[in-house]
């Protein structure tokens, strides 16, 4: 038995959730290879016109996938109660997978989330172990251990991240759902070409989420999408820690086009360069607004400290 796990959307978000439980079962699982050049050609083919570049790119993945795997792991996530609902690609995704490659044979193994309706996270990793043949105790005690796990993690990156920002250099938050930042193909790039520039990225994502939800209250208490009410409220917990601030998303990803408009006229006392990935060739034109956007930074730096 092997699982297939495509390196898009949420892995970037439950890579050591999945990992550790399958682990602890000893389920084998093979991951798809970091997004390329094919990937995203593959996954344009087969995707319609209309979906953005971050759910190309994840059909992409799932067709490589095909074939070296008995299962493809594509979870359906509804929604995270009273912490708001996700994109609808992300409620949709399972059946978008399953009719797109419907011809070719392909077992996706699934499991939902749906906190409104009672379908809880453990209850979800249970019965999607009980399809692979493991017993509820041993299901049980993988999903404790591969979520303390995951807690673990993110309190390191957390206090990894607030080192960063006790460093004398530019600071820069960058606002964005980890599947596009943490995309070694569309995103990383970006996080590479700002070190190179001495500059410190700091990812909105790296917070506590908790904190972050109800933060995002103080921008706007309306906002229906708990990954992008996490971002917004970053903002909140960092805009006094940062010397500006990066938009990135993807292309035409409808959300983050509201989202991002939304924290571009209430957040004006900050610079704020908007990035929009489109997976188009070349990476001139990304890093010349970079250099553009962080002299404009260092401008106003020095403007302000000739006045003191």
């Amino acid at each position: 038995m092997k699982i297939g796990i495509p390196r898009a959307f949420l892995y970037y978000r439950y890579q050591i959730l999945w990992e550790t439980f399958f682990d602890e079962l000893g389920i084998e699982y093979i991951i798809s290879p970091d997004t390329n050049k094919e990937i995203v050609r593959k996954g344009t083919v087969y995707a319609i016109d209309e979906a953005c570049l971050s759910s190309k790119i994840y059909l992409g993945h799932v067709e490589w996938l095909i074939d070296k795997c008995d299962y493809i792991l594509v979870p359906r996530i509804s929604n995270y109660g009273n912490d708001g609902i996700v994109c609808t690609k992300f409620q949709a995704i399972y059946d978008i997978v399953s009719n797109t490659f419907r011809d070719r044979n392909i077992k996706l193994l699934n499991y939902n989330i749906d906190l409104k309706n009672f379908e809880y996270e453990i209850n979800a990793f249970w019965g999607m172990s009980k399809l692979l043949g493991k017993k509820k105790s041993s299901s049980v005690r993988a999903y404790l251990i591969a979520k303390k796990k995951e807690k673990d993690s993110e309190l390191i990156e957390q206090r990894k991240q607030e080192e960063l920002l006790n460093e004398n250099k530019i600071k820069l938050l960058l606002i964005a759902h980890r599947y596009n930042i943490d995309d070694k193909y569309i995103g990383l790039p970006i996080i590479n070409y700002l070190h190179t520039m001495g500059v410190i990225p700091i990812i909105g994502d790296i917070v506590n989420k908790k904190e972050a939800i109800l933060k995002s209250n103080q921008i706007t208490d309306t906002l229906p999408w708990t990954f992008n009410r996490e971002l917004m409220g970053s903002v909140e917990i960092y805009k006094d820690k940062v010397d500006g601030i990066i938009l990135m998303s993807s292309f035409p990803c409808g959300p983050d086009s509201m989202v991002n408009e939304m924290i571009v006229r209430k957040k004006k006392e900050k610079p704020i360069l908007t990035l929009l990935l489109d997976g188009q060739e070349g990476s001139a034109g990304i890093e010349t607004r970079l250099e553009s956007f962080i002299d404009i930074i260092m401008f106003k730096k020095d403007d302000y400290s000739g006045k003191i």
